[in-house]
């Protein structure tokens, strides 16, 4: 607030004031008072006025700059009316307690909101976790009648049950810090489980992999780094050539990380949609064209990674192939932020 804004928002009282002098002051000089007098009665009326008006500058422009200062170094700035001091002024008073009022409701819908969406996630799991018993009681009834139908319905299982995980990690994103548990990882082992999961999918396209290069124990969420990686090599299969094509797998250790490096000679990802790809429901020109993309892989692999303290980095050239990089960083334990 300058002295100027100040002062134009005190104009109408200022004019008053000048008004009545100039008055006053045609009224001595017709009663024939000496101009000194007259000098006198301006020095007298309006040096207190301007008195007045410096000091309330002052202390409002003190007052707008430790708000500001506040709201500057505030995470949370609607807890301003919680750590601000009560201002002296009538109006202060009044502005502060209006402002009280609107942060005590909005809190209160806040809460609302939140105990709504918690029910919801509560609600989502216990759907996940109930799904999962009818869905392995089809995979029984599966196994004990083996034939070429079946066997095309326990595929379409799987891909029932890859949605439904994702779901459930889904619901979970945002409270990753309830559902986690740092431990040592090794990667081969990571890795092989992954493979194992999607082996029918490398068989059926022929697809090979290449595994060997793969090395290291990172500290991190086994079951968030499966989630993440398998999503990676299920769209790695996904989008890769029929009987001629390949996936490598390899970790490369750094002086500050360990990168694990996924890649493919699949189809590519076109240059105007890589960077979109961690977009949430975006599905881009492959996606449109294979129609079996729901736009959240990818979205939920960069929220976990960046919730566990990891990098993500895709790149990728139109039909030669993509390439996405883990990325540990070394010390002490990869805790969340």
């Amino acid at each position: 607030m300058s002295i100027k804004e100040y002062l134009k928002d005190r104009t109408v009282f200022l004019l008053i004031n000048f008004t009545l002098y100039i008055i006053i002051s045609g009224i001595l000089l017709l009663i024939n008072i000496n101009n000194k007098v007259i000098l006198l009665t301006f020095c007298i009326w309006f040096f207190p006025i301007l008195v007045y008006i410096m000091i309330e500058y002052v202390k409002q422009k003190l007052l707008y700059n430790e708000l500001n200062h506040i709201m500057d170094h505030l995470d949370k700035k609607y807890l301003l009316t919680e750590i601000m001091k009560k201002p002296e002024n009538i109006e202060g008073k009044l502005l502060y307690d209006v402002l009280r009022r609107a942060n005590k409701d909005m809190h209160e819908h806040v809460n609302n909101y939140r105990d709504r969406e918690n029910e919801y996630r509560e609600y989502i799991e216990t759907w996940v976790h109930e799904i999962k018993t009818p869905i392995a009681s089809t995979r029984l009834i599966i196994e004990n009648n083996q034939n070429d139908i079946t066997r095309n319905i326990k595929e379409e299982v799987k891909k029932i049950e890859e949605y439904i995980e994702q779901v459930l990690y889904y619901s979970r994103s945002n409270n990753v810090s309830k559902d986690y548990l740092i431990k040592e990882v090794s990667l081969a082992d990571l890795v092989k489980r992954v493979i194992k999961r999607n082996s029918r999918d490398f068989i059926s396209k022929g697809i090979i992999i290449d595994i060997e290069a793969v090395e290291g124990t990172v500290y991190s969420d086994a079951k968030w780094l499966e989630f993440i990686v398998n999503q990676v090599i299920g769209n790695a299969t996904k989008y890769n050539r029929e009987h001629d094509g390949r996936v490598t797998i390899s970790t490369d250790r750094n002086e500050n990380n360990i990168v694990l490096t996924i890649e493919d000679n699949g189809i590519g990802i076109i240059d105007k949609d890589i960077s979109r790809v961690f977009e949430k429901g975006f599905t881009g020109e492959n996606g449109r064209e294979f129609g079996k993309s729901t736009g959240l892989g990818l979205y939920l692999c960069k929220k976990l990674a960046e919730q566990l303290g990891l990098g993500l980095i895709i790149t990728s050239k139109m039909g030669e192939g993509t390439r996405v990089k883990l990325i540990f960083p070394l010390g002490s334990v990869n805790l969340m932020h």
